[in-house]
């Protein structure tokens, strides 16, 4: 009979997590989709569906890619 064995964390591949700058210090003016999700606490297809319907925020779209307004989000998340 074989026991499974579970891979050491040296065996293990590394894993990069997104950071992502807090919403009271971020200085753009329009940011990603998965910037804005983690923001909004909503996953990124979510935001996507927003972006068809334009509620609550609405994007711009620049070259098939989705600009999200900071000043939305905050005024969305009542941040200053």
């Amino acid at each position: 009979m074989q026991t499974a064995t579970h891979a050491g964390a040296e065996t293990r591949e590394a894993v990069t997590v997104p950071t992502f700058t807090p919403l009271a210090q971020e200085q753009r003016t329009h940011v990603d989709t998965d910037t804005a999700a983690y923001w909004l606490s909503r996953k990124p297809q979510t935001m996507r569906i927003w972006a068809l319907t334009g509620h609550p925020i609405r994007p711009l779209r620049v070259n098939g890619r989705l600009a999200w307004p900071v000043g939305e989000i905050r005024k969305l998340l009542c941040v200053s």
